[in-house]
């Protein structure tokens, strides 16, 4: 009896653990995602009465956009989705000038393990899709320094930046931002977000350069995959 309630205990346990990693999986996909679209899609409306072969460069993008969405999708239903943040910066630098936001990237030490990668990965994406719906801003730093040790995202903008006294923004201390700390603290790391100095929003993510990935899953939330999702 008693080994029967400890195996119920674990499915369930696992279950609510792939509730979680999905959901948080896909608030961050799709957050990103469609607001990249919006923004090229703005852009291409902007460009297309003075420049057409600009504008089609841009839905162009929205095409590639929405592909690579798809894939990620289906991956993290899987859960087998594994970021870059070389990738991310890309695609950071891609959705930001669109926005008419300048990007500035630097990034100092030694190549990080795939999971550090991975992490970082995922504070871009969430970062950028906040300087973009939020910021106002005109430009927007990437700077990445590791040791052999610990590796430190900070991620800087010039705009507006948050009230510290207004109400939570979806993005900006509310579920991206949570699940982000979530995602750092299971492998050893932090994440910081305040307004800057003078304006702007800084957002420091750290991590040991070896820090696990919270999205390896165990055998027992392998095994609770398709219960979760109903497969």
């Amino acid at each position: 009896m008693e080994l029967r309630a400890a195996r119920q205990e674990l499915a369930r346990t696992a279950v609510e653990k792939e509730r979680l990693r999905f959901s948080r999986d896909l608030h961050d996909l799709l957050g990103h995602t469609l607001s990249v679209i919006v923004v090229k899609s703005e852009a291409a409306r902007r460009l297309a009465p003075r420049d057409m072969d600009a504008a089609l460069v841009q839905v162009a993008d929205i095409e590639s956009v929405g592909r690579q969405a798809l894939t990620e999708i289906r991956e993290a239903v899987t859960g087998y989705r594994e970021g870059s943040l070389a990738t991310e910066l890309d695609r950071a630098r891609s959705a930001l000038t669109a926005a008419g936001i300048e990007p500035v990237l630097r990034r100092s030490g030694p190549p990080l393990a795939p999971q550090a990668e991975a992490l970082l990965g995922w504070v871009v994406r969430e970062a950028v899709t906040n300087v973009v719906r939020h910021s106002n801003a005109t430009t927007c730093s990437f700077v990445v320094d590791s040791t052999s040790e610990r590796v430190r995202l900070t991620v800087t903008d010039d705009g507006c930046g948050p009230d510290p006294d207004a109400p939570a923004t979806p993005g900006i201390g509310g579920t991206g931002l949570t699940g982000l700390t979530e995602r750092l603290a299971a492998a050893g790391g932090s994440l910081r977000a305040c307004p800057g100095p003078e304006r702007g929003f800084v957002l420091t993510a750290e991590l040991p350069v070896d820090g696990t990935d919270p999205a390896d899953e165990d055998a027992a939330a392998c095994a609770a995959r398709s219960h979760t999702l109903g497969l």
